[in-house]
Order: C-alpha cells, then structure tokens, then sequence
C-alpha cells in the first residue's frame, strides 16, 4: 500500500469513527430551547450571539433560541480533556493510529487532538444544533499546508455546523486564503486590532475576524497603565466599522466577532457588534444587570474615551496600533492583492510587509522573543518590549498577537501531556 494510500485510509477510518453514533437535529431544536427577551433585542440591534465554552452544562445553563453557536479553543478544550471526560476514549483512537506504524510520536499527537476536537464538537452539535468552532492544534500555526489539510478535514466530518479556527500568523493567512477560495468558513482567531482584521479580512477573506478585547483591558490594568477601561472595546468597533465598510464595498465577507468579554457590561457597550461569544459567566452577568430593554440600542458608533493614564506615553507603546489603519498598511495590501499568494511562503509574506514598511504587524519574531513571551503568558509584560514597541518595531496588537499564540501553546502542551500519560510513562510510540 501506498504511502497515499495509508494516509486517506487514516483519514477516512478516523472521520467514521468520529462521526460513529452522531445523531444531528439539523433546524429541529431551536423552538425547543427557551427564549429571553434581552438576547432578542440583542439580535434585533445586529448582534448574533455566540457562547465561549466547551463544557456542555454550562452551556445549558444559559442557551436559548436567540444563540446560534459556540466557539472552543485549545485552553477551554484542554479544561475538558483535564476533567477526564475523554480518557476512555484516547486508548480506542490509540487502536486505529496502531494500524499505521509509519506514524511518529507527533503524527500521533496531532491525530488524538484532530479527534478529540471533533468528537467534543460533534456533541455540542448534537446538543444544541449549534454551529461550532473547532480548532487546529498550535503546531500547524507556522505549518500551511497541514493547517489545510486539517481545516479540509474537520469541514468534511460536519460541513453543516463545522467553523475551522486558524490563528493569525504568516502561515495561519495564507492557510486561510487556502481555505477560503475552497468555501471552507473559517474563523481567524487570535486578532486584537482593527488593523490586523483588515489585513486577514481582504486578503484571507475569511468567514469571521476577532478582536480579543478582554485582553487588551487587561494588559493595561495588569501593567499598571490605568484601569483599563473601554481599550477593548475601542479596538472591537473600530474593527466593526473598517470590516463592515469593507463588506459594503464586495472586498470581504467576512463579520466582526467581539471575543473576549470579561463582564456583562461588554454586552451592553458593544449591542450592534456582527457576533459577540461569551462565556457563560459573562452572560450570566449581563442578565443580572437588570437593563432595561430601551437601553439596549446599537452602539457600533460609540466613541469611547480609554482608561490609560494621563502619564502614560500611548505612542511609544503603540496604543494606536490597536485602532488604526493607516495609508502604508492599505498600500501594502493594495499591493499585496496583486501577488500571486499561491506561490508565497510564511517568510515570502513576512519580508512583503516589511518591504512595504510594514514589518511591525507581521513580525519576524526571534527564539528569545517567542520565549520569552511563552513565560509571561496570555498578558505581555510592557517593560520587557519597551525598547522594541518604542522603534516600532513590533506593533502593540502584533505582540498581543503573539502573546495569545504562547498562551494557547501552553495550554495545548498540558493538553498533549496528558495525552502522553494516559498512554504510559513511554509515551505514544
């Protein structure tokens, strides 16, 4: 047998056994789940909502017919494999990868979190008839043509609810222009400014974007920087409003994601955003507030004042970057729209930008960079990037970016440790 061969065996035998059992509703539930008159007025100003989970009892805590889906990732997805829920599982896939000898420890590795992703998004199909994001293992996130690959194969086990997640990073846009043109929807995670978006919306033209807004509150509090207020939410709409003039304009089809949320409040100050995803504590709280249903109105044209400092100098840490386009990066995508991308290389894309002075939003990011970020985790610490971010050499949103690629690798390495033990102190080989 072929090595071709052995490989679409592995892929077709894995795909049955994934959807072994898998019973959808399609279109049959949604009058089944209550409904709340707030998440309505939220639909009817433009917002669709998504919960941020992958436990399914929280999410039945609080899902109704106004929810439409769900979004996982590596860190609510390694929270689910920590609980145990999947240990029986792991040594049944074990017995199908042991057919193929020919699979290394890492072919193995991805293997089990290829299934394990699916099988969990499959059961939250099956529960709630939700669309969900399911998403690539961080190894593939500087590997194009296995982040094809997998995001083909995870579309084929359910194209009828299936997202693919691809982060953003060099290879992770020009996987998603891959998978894209092929009608793939894909959710282009790990974005944190109105600038990024409008990179990863015209040239990967995917399904939806990010803003992480939770996230840039925080690195501002934790900084100590100020108390952090409405940075997040600044970003988020002025990525709503640049990706909603680029739909109007036929350049993308892609809709803006408010991620992130870290309290009710966020729900309030961002109705009108194209997708908000929520964790089940935040829309917990949001409920708890009380509002009345008058003041739920649409708030994409907000013009909100940040929480920073009066002494803090916003230009050397690249506040701006958060919320800016500016002429070089529209000339640059100008340009880079003209490129044949087919033929383009992660390095190819990085020295592009750079060319065209815009080498702070993909950024060659050297090993001790990429540690040391590993070591800080989700929230970069500023004065260890002040010399850099002062230059400009790196964009604010750019080492967020970088920040949250880390943070997913650490909690996607406790993930595949457990793997490892539950399969012998050995190993997987």
């Amino acid at each position: 047998m072929s090595e071709f061969e052995n490989k679409a065996g592995l892929e077709e035998e894995l795909k049955n056994f994934v959807k072994k059992g898998f019973s959808p509703q399609y279109d049959e539930l949604k009058d089944t789940f209550p409904s709340k008159p707030h998440w309505q007025k939220l639909n009817e100003v433009g917002s669709r909502l998504w919960l941020d989970s992958g436990n399914i009892e929280e999410i039945e805590k609080f899902w109704t017919r106004q929810f439409s889906a769900v979004t996982t990732n590596n860190t609510l997805l390694n929270k689910e494999i920590q609980s145990g829920r999947y240990d029986s599982l792991i040594p049944e896939i074990m017995k199908i990868l042991n057919s193929y000898p020919q699979l290394d420890e890492r072919k193995k590795i991805l293997e089990i979190n290829f299934v394990l992703n699916a099988w969990h998004g499959l059961r939250l199909v099956e529960k709630f008839d939700a669309n969900v994001s399911v998403e690539e293992h961080t190894d593939l996130a500087n590997d194009v043509d296995l982040a094809v690959r997998y995001g083909e194969r995870f579309y084929a086990i359910c194209p009828e609810r299936f997202y693919i997640k691809v982060p953003f990073t060099p290879a992770g846009l020009l996987a998603t222009c891959k998978l894209s043109a092929d009608g793939i929807p894909v959710n282009h995670t790990l974005g944190f400014s109105a600038r990024q978006n409008y990179v990863i919306a015209r040239i990967a033209r995917p399904a939806y974007v990010n803003v992480f807004l939770g996230r840039l509150n925080s690195l501002i509090v934790d900084n100590k920087l100020g108390d952090g207020a409405y940075v997040g939410e600044k970003a988020t709409l002025a990525s709503q409003n640049i990706i909603e003039d680029l739909r109007q304009k036929d350049l993308t089809p892609a809709h803006q994601i408010g991620a992130s949320f870290r309290s009710g409040r966020q729900v309030l100050d961002l109705a009108g955003i194209d997708v908000m995803t929520m964790p089940p504590k935040v829309a917990g709280e949001f409920l708890d507030l009380g509002v009345d249903l008058d003041s739920i109105i649409d708030k994409v044209d907000s013009q909100y004042s940040v929480g920073v400092n009066k002494d803090v100098d916003v230009e050397a840490i690249r506040l701006d970057t958060l919320w800016n386009v500016d002429e070089k990066l529209v000339a640059c995508v100008n340009a880079l729209e003209k490129e044949n991308l087919d033929s383009f290389t992660p390095d190819d894309l990085i020295d592009f930008f750079a060319e065209h002075r815009c080498g702070d939003v993909l950024v060659r990011w050297d090993a001790s960079q990429i540690e040391t970020s590993y070591k800080e985790g989700k929230i970069p610490r500023i004065v260890n990037w002040a010399d850099v971010l002062k230059s400009k050499q790196i964009g604010l949103d750019a080492l967020m970016n970088l920040a949250g690629l880390n943070s997913f690798r650490s909690d996607q390495d406790a993930m595949d440790d457990r793997i490892r033990r539950l399969l012998g102190s050995g190993g997987v080989a």
